[in-house]
């Protein structure tokens, strides 16, 4: 059986892999003769290629390098393939790691956005009899807007959520008979949090699917299961970037996440030699949107960190499988007395106990030796057995500070739990909030 069902994918893979061939040669063409950033890129490469695998050939393209583009060619740079008049989107990236890369899609564009939502959204179960509320602020973010639209596409009933308190959220949704909730994991979570303080049975509502994107939570089994049970409905995750496109959705398995393969490439290098990292080894994602004409990215070095998987997902679906979703952001790796960590391996262990409402990580140095400690707001009694457990899980001591409830903030988009002191001399945070 298993043979059988492995013969099937590979059959699958053949026909994908040559249609996926066919739309990156068209898209190198097109990218190398009418993209000013690309046409500088591409000199030299010889085209058509030959098989996706020549792919790893052709540079990568950086973050940085798009932003370097942005200063020396105002405001929006040359990765911009049509003229200015053909573009009717404006959107920018949060902004997390620095200045925020504007980018701009066509009509044709931002159609291609909808289409790649729409396959979250299908393999998360959303039909035309849902209700979908959307818990985000609408600004220049890309945040939901791809999502409001498909859902628009797939027949729902689209509810915007946009300027309102989490009270006005809680009860728009209730009142309207909201059945999917879109939102951050850190927000989902907070919306439980302000449930509770108003007396609201969020498991008795309406809400049976909740879909989240903006940072790796979803994906992280003890988040996930946290956020379950405050809202008694399925979690389902999505991984997408502003420049790059919505390319990862959750299955039923919801143990990972998968790449939608007919809209993008996705390679797992070693961040340091990048070559192909071995099966079941992690490394950076690097990614190649297929449709974006008006936006191409090929070979963008996304920056998260993945495990390389070649088996298909025990769901059926063939496409790749990321098991465990974003592990993490290469460059929010710590090493700690050896160890590297990431925050949302930290995240992971401090979600095992719901009493803990909200949680802070500080790095910090003493004697040029890099530390790193949490903040939680959760009663005392707690702080020894998650201490404990940061200690056998991650493999060194961390020590768990409590504070006063209320006392860390709460995000509705991107959380920043994350206080790096190490480039500077003052002593971990005490009594102020970031």
């Amino acid at each position: 059986m298993v043979q059988a069902e492995g013969y099937r994918v590979h059959e699958q893979n053949v026909g994908l892999e040559t249609y996926r061939l066919h739309r990156l040669n068209q898209l190198l063409v097109f990218a190398s003769q009418m993209n000013g950033f690309y046409r500088e890129k591409l000199r030299g490469v010889r085209l058509p290629l030959r098989s996706t695998e020549e792919l790893g050939s052709l540079p990568f393209t950086m973050k940085r390098e798009l932003m370097e583009d942005q200063e020396k060619f105002p405001p929006f740079g040359r990765n911009h393939t049509y003229p200015l008049s053909s573009y009717v989107r404006y959107h920018q990236t949060s902004g997390t790691t620095g200045k925020p890369l504007k980018v701009l899609d066509t009509k044709k564009s931002w159609e291609w956005w909808e289409d790649c939502w729409l396959e979250v959204l299908r393999t998360a179960g959303v039909t035309e009899e849902d209700r979908v509320f959307l818990a985000f602020s609408f600004g220049p973010f890309i945040g939901f807007w791809s999502a409001y639209e498909a859902a628009k596409k797939s027949g729902a009933l689209v509810i915007p959520g946009g300027g309102q308190t989490s009270v006005e959220r809680l009860t728009a949704m209730e009142a309207n008979g909201a059945t999917t909730l879109l939102c951050t994991p850190s927000y989902a979570l907070h919306l439980a949090e302000v449930a509770r303080e108003q007396g609201l049975d969020l498991t008795s509502s309406s809400v049976r699917k909740i879909i989240t994107a903006g940072e790796p939570g979803g994906s992280i089994p003890s988040v996930r299961r946290q956020i379950e049970e405050a809202w008694g409905g399925d979690l389902y995750d999505h991984a997408g970037m502003t420049e790059m496109g919505a390319y990862g959705y959750s299955c039923s398995m919801r143990n990972g996440l998968h790449v939608n393969e007919s809209q993008f490439i996705a390679e797992v290098i070693d961040p340091k030699t990048h070559r192909p990292v071995e099966e079941g080894e992690t490394g950076e994602l690097v990614l190649t949107n297929l449709g974006r004409y008006g936006y191409p990215l090929i070979r963008y070095r996304t920056g998260d960190v993945v495990r390389n998987s070649g088996m298909p997902c025990n769901c059926g679906n063939p496409q790749r499988f990321l098991p465990e979703g974003i592990l993490g952001r290469s460059d929010d790796m710590v090493i700690v007395r050896g160890i590297n960590i990431f925050p949302q391996s930290i995240e992971a262990v401090i979600r095992e106990f719901p009493e803990v409402a909200e949680f802070r990580i500080i790095y910090y140095t003493v004697q040029e030796m890099n530390q790193v400690k949490v903040q939680v707001e959760a009663p005392d009694s707690i702080v020894p057995r998650l201490a404990e457990r940061l200690r056998s899980r991650i493999g060194l001591r961390i020590d768990v500070e409590p504070v006063t409830e209320g006392f860390l903030p709460r995000f509705e988009m991107k959380s920043r739990r994350v206080v790096d002191q190490r480039m500077s001399q003052a002593s971990p945070l005490g009594g102020s909030s970031s």
